[in-house]
């Protein structure tokens, strides 16, 4: 069993900015020897994660309400009372999604569904440079 790892930066401007990001998952694949497996993408952060949705106007506005109204920027956090930083928030809304997907690899092609894409979002409260791993078993 072979495993190969790359990466890939993404500019993010923070405030649920959502990036789809399946193209560049499938570069990884493509470049890659594997054409049966596992391929894992994660994000090194803790403010930010990655999902699949079908990325569109509508689903991305439906995805931001219901951050807002889950995890509101304007409550009390005790990540903030302890740090300062104003990000509390960010950190819930990532662990929520969480900072990792794994999708499985068939005949050298990832087996998503018709609309479905590989998509990053960043909760953090400001701009910043993320890195993401992509894992290739197979």
């Amino acid at each position: 069993m072979a495993a190969e790892t790359y990466t890939f930066q993404i500019e993010s401007q923070g405030d649920g900015d959502s990036h789809d990001i399946t193209g560049l998952v499938k570069e990884q694949l493509e470049n890659s020897q594997i054409s049966a497996g596992i391929l894992s993408v994660f994000t090194a952060s803790s403010t930010s994660a990655i999902t699949t949705i079908e990325y569109e106007s509508g689903a991305l506005a439906d995805f931001q309400r219901m951050f807002n109204e889950i995890a509101a920027q304007n409550r009390h956090y005790e990540h903030n009372a302890r740090w300062g930083d104003g990000n509390g928030h960010s950190h819930v809304r990532a662990a929520l999604l969480g900072p990792s997907l794994s999708i499985p690899i068939v005949g050298g092609k990832l087996t998503l569904g018709t609309w479905q894409q590989i998509v990053f979002i960043d909760f953090d409260n400001k701009a910043r440079l993320r890195e993401m791993i992509v894992q290739i078993v197979g």
